[in-house]
């Protein structure tokens, strides 16, 4: 899928583990091929592996697989992580033969085995969670008398005869690589002379040797190879194959291709009078259009068989019967694959095996013609002269999806009478995966959290999971997983309702929720605006080729994937005033996406729609240069939302704003009705009320909010959050006490620390609150200036002002052109009208070392009011409004200075605006002989 975070629904199974009394490890000397190899000395190793010998031998259909590996225990956790040595094989195509298991002690070789001790044999599905049955077996041991120190050597064999492959035989190993380290290690092939074995080093940098030896060829080469060229992360899968070998017997392609067409034959497959038949004259019964009936047998074979890989007793390449199918009603790709041939060949439907890789399809057409290129296997039917690519194993197709492609590279189609490679031509979808519609209200205020009513389409695998979850979750667990969903797509969301339906005709899931988010809105260059596309977010594309090694590297993009979203925003006063910025209309390829984009602004809404495809076609390296340019040019262009500069704000709503219907409205009724469903799990929706209740002013709402969220989960924020609004309101004993009980919770929390100080200094206990602070600082560390400088606000505000300037004083020798010391010294000079003309100076100074300016404005307009400048000091609170609206203090002084004025109107809505922002602003500005 493209960028889309995939859902994964996955029934916790406990793998067993049972002790195996069957097949049991053979004890012999090694084969008479192998060449010996020498210990190194353990000095030569420097600690960990000392030795691996890798030796492979092809004889007929049989492969022989050597290894001599040594470790050398040097510490207590290589001891503990050796001691137990544990070799896996499949019985059902060859044996595990124990050559020797040493312990090599001050250059003695003590036999481990020689005591009697044997392998202990266990089938472990370890793969049972991800529904596959591989019949592997494992010959565990724990190592007896082991000490650090000693070297652990372990010689064994594996053989490997595949009767599906018709007397043919197949090999592929990983090698070692740079930079890691083996004191001593090689690699040996060898096959019959006389047989026609193609070998081929997938990895660079490699010398081999090829020779002749009594009878066979063979090639050799030392490990670890040469490091492997570094390669970009989003080349194609071709340029990012791990180093291995391989070699097979298979003449070419058309060998392999052969060699599997018997396995799917379906010639008498489905019996007259079976239940497969009788599924097949259902179909035939329900239409004519082979079209449609290609397409209810697939659903048939995805809907009604689970997936289940069975790889024992031959079954790594032999598919099991339809008729067997059928009845267990599970299967792997190769069962549902023959299933489905069978369904469409007794409708005379062309149809024929591919097999596939899923992950490596883009390399196959390198690698050495064999059975091990494949994972994975499909049908490819024709009708009507239109190729159409069936996978069983996929979830949720339906007939509109029949055309659809899989991102699969290279196959190779099973046929008779053999055929070459064939690569899938990939386009995308038909119907989007995920289709999300949002209508948003914001027309009471842009700060406020959205509400939303939104309708998510999903189709495929996704409507598949989900349908699974509904299935097997409780109401509960279901709700928390579709939230955690919706979150990649919508942002942090608080739902009052919230449901999940399916369509099992149509192959979809669908939800539909009604809730709160953030709100979009941000504040940019003075002005507030909103982002309307989602490609930013969800896209990028910033290739790395400067690398000259990298230079005709094409760009791998995304599988066939297909979405659109639909986002429609019922703005402010009708829309009135806003703007679209960008570019709002688009159509084109960028970065190997289709994007379709319109933007239209009418009837008081902004209305977005938008579709991202993806076909997984590559980008050649030459074009890298120029679609990166497009692309971050067509980003820049983004369209976006410009709110006018008179917009109404949080700060200015009132009573009137608050009718049934309206968005604040909506907002107080889910956050009301969400925030009941809080619990030790979850205090999320308390959090987002107590939040948006502190954002509107409505302190004693939010007082509530975190006195529930305390009783359910106590914490040091939490508490903190309501001590503030406890000040806010004019409880400052209550404040008091929260900020105690938030800093007995965190004794080491400098916020609590800081506020219970503040605050019993308010109380009238100054130099209680000093001595507080005084402690923190004599302690030191990275936090000992922030004390400082809250001891020297402290001062400032409720002690004596001389002793506060003396600590800033101090602070700003030890960093001279701090701007937010020279603020804190200005704010001091100015509340306290000391040395008023030289705050002036620290303020200059302050902005013209700080990047924002807005705070520092608001301190130098404090001491022009102190001289009597009220125009000047008016000048400055107007550029602090102007770059953060939401600033109470500057709020209240324009308030006190407009009223000075005469301007009395426009006094009392910045009054207004204050209480609402800060309301204990007037309290604190009152003790300053500042009052409005």
């Amino acid at each position: 899928m493209m960028v889309w975070r995939q859902l994964a629904f996955v029934a916790a199974i406990v793998a067993p583990t049972v002790v195996y009394a069957g097949e049991q490890p053979l004890y012999e000397a090694a084969p008479a091929w192998v060449v010996a190899t020498r210990l190194p000395d353990a000095s030569e190793s420097g600690g960990g592996p000392m030795l691996y010998d890798a030796q492979q031998r092809i004889d007929g259909a049989t492969v022989w697989s050597y290894f001599d590996t040594a470790v050398k225990l040097d510490t207590p956790e290589a001891l503990s992580q050796n001691s137990n040595v544990t070799l896996a094989w499949l019985p059902d195509k060859g044996d595990l033969i124990i050559h020797e298991l040493s312990i090599v002690r001050n250059g003695e070789v003590i036999d481990a085995l020689a005591g009697g001790q044997k392998f202990t044999v266990l089938r472990r599905e370890q793969t049972l969670e991800q529904r596959e049955l591989t019949g592997i077996l494992s010959a565990t041991l724990a190592v007896e008398g082991l000490r650090v120190g000693d070297v652990l050597r372990l010689r064994m064999s594996t053989t490997v005869k595949d009767a599906a492959l018709g007397g043919r035989a197949q090999l592929s190993l990983p090698l070692v690589a740079q930079p890691a380290r083996v004191a001593a290690a090689n690699y040996h092939l060898s096959w019959r002379s006389t047989d026609k074995t193609q070998w081929k080093l997938l990895a660079s940098g490699v010398d081999a040797k090829v020779g002749k030896s009594g009878g066979f060829s063979d090639l050799s080469f030392a490990v670890p190879i040469a490091k492997q060229p570094e390669m970009p992360g989003d080349a194609p899968a071709r340029y990012q194959m791990p180093p291995v070998i391989e070699a097979s017997t298979f003449a070419d392609w058309a060998d392999v291709s052969r060699t599997m067409a018997p396995l799917y034959a379906t010639d008498g497959t489905i019996a007259d009078g079976s239940p497969l038949a009788a599924e097949v004259a259902t179909i035939e019964a329900a239409t004519d259009d082979p079209l449609k009936r290609a397409a209810m047998a697939l659903q048939l074979v995805q809907d009604k068989i689970r997936y289940l890989a069975v790889g024992m007793d031959g079954g790594n390449y032999v598919p099991q019967a339809p008729a067997k199918t059928w009845e267990v009603r599970y299967g792997d790709c190769k069962a549902k694959t023959l299933l489905l041939l069978a369904l469409l060949h007794a409708m005379d439907i062309e149809a024929e095996p591919v097999t596939a890789h899923a992950g490596l399809g883009d390399i196959v057409a390198s690698r050495v013609p064999s059975a091990l290129a494949f994972n994975h296997v499909l049908v490819r039917a024709t009708i009507g002269g239109e190729t159409l690519w069936l996978d069983g194993t996929d979830l949720g197709t339906r007939l509109a999806d029949i055309r659809d492609t899989p991102a699969l590279g290279y196959v190779l189609p099973v046929r008779a009478e053999g055929a070459d490679l064939l690569k899938i031509a990939m386009r995308p979808p038909a119907r989007p995966y995920i289709d999300l519609s949002i209508d948003a209200d914001e027309s009471t205020s842009i700060d406020l959290p959205s509400v939303i009513d939104l309708t998510m389409v999903m189709r495929g695998r996704f409507a598949s999971l989900l349908t699974l979850a509904s299935a097997q979750l409780g109401p509960k667990e279901q709700r928390k997983l579709t939230e955690q969903f919706l979150q990649s797509y919508v942002g942090q969301a608080q739902y009052e309702s919230l449901t999940t339906t399916t369509d099992a005709e149509a192959g979809t899931a669908t939800i539909k929720g009604r809730g709160v988010f953030s709100t979009g809105w941000k504040r940019d260059d003075r002005r507030m605006e909103r982002w309307l596309s989602r490609i930013p977010d969800l896209l990028s594309f910033a290739p790395d080729r400067a690398r000259p090694a990298w230079a005709d590297i094409p760009v791998a993009t995304a599988a066939p994937d297909l979405a659109h979203y639909r986002m429609r925003i019922r703005l402010p006063n009708g829309g009135e005033g806003y703007k679209v910025e960008g570019e709002g209309a688009l159509d084109g390829r960028f970065a190997g996406y289709g994007l379709k984009r319109s933007v239209t602004l009418a009837d008081g809404a902004v209305t977005v729609d938008e579709t991202l495809a993806s076909s997984g076609a590559e980008i050649a390296a030459a074009d890298v240069p120029a679609e990166r340019d497009r692309f971050a040019t067509m980003t820049a262009r983004a369209p976006r939302l410009i709110a006018p500069q008179d917009a109404r704000r949080r700060w200015q709503l009132a009573a009137s704003d608050r009718p049934s219907g309206t968005q604040l409205a909506a907002v107080e009724a889910i956050f009301a009705k969400v925030a009941k469903d809080a619990d030790e799990d979850n205090v999320t929706p308390l959090a987002g009320a107590a939040s948006f209740h502190s954002g509107i002013g409505d302190y004693k709402a939010a007082i509530a909010d975190y006195t529930r969220m305390l009783a359910i989960l106590p914490s040091a924020d939490t508490y903190l959050s309501r001590s503030y609004a406890r000040q806010s309101v004019g409880d400052v004993a209550g404040a008091l006490a929260d900020a105690e009980a938030a800093r007995k919770l965190d004794p080491s929390s400098s916020n609590a620390i800081g506020a219970v100080a503040m605050l019993t200094a308010e109380q009238g206990d100054v130099d209680k609150a000093v001595a507080m602070l005084d402690e923190r600082i004599a302690i030191g560390g990275k936090q000992r200036d922030d004390y400082k400088l809250g001891k020297a606000s402290l001062l400032g505000e409720y002690g004596d002002a001389q002793t506060a300037l003396d600590v800033v004083n101090a602070m700003i020798e030890e960093k001279p052109g701090s701007p937010w010391l020279l603020n804190a010294r200005c704010w001091i000079k100015g509340t306290r009208e000391i040395e008023v003309e030289s705050a002036l100076k620290d303020c200059t100074s302050a902005m013209e070392l700080s990047d924002s300016s807005a705070s520092i404005l608001d301190s130098r307009a404090l001491a022009w009011m102190r001289l009597g400048r009220d125009e000047d000091a008016l000048r400055d609170l107007d550029a602090a409004l102007l770059q953060a609206p939401d600033l109470g203090s500057s709020r209240l002084l324009r308030a006190i200075v407009l009223k000075r004025m005469g301007r009395i109107d426009d006094a009392n809505r910045d009054l207004a605006a204050a209480r609402r922002i800060a309301p204990s602003l007037e309290r604190e500005y009152a003790r300053y002989g500042l009052k409005p």
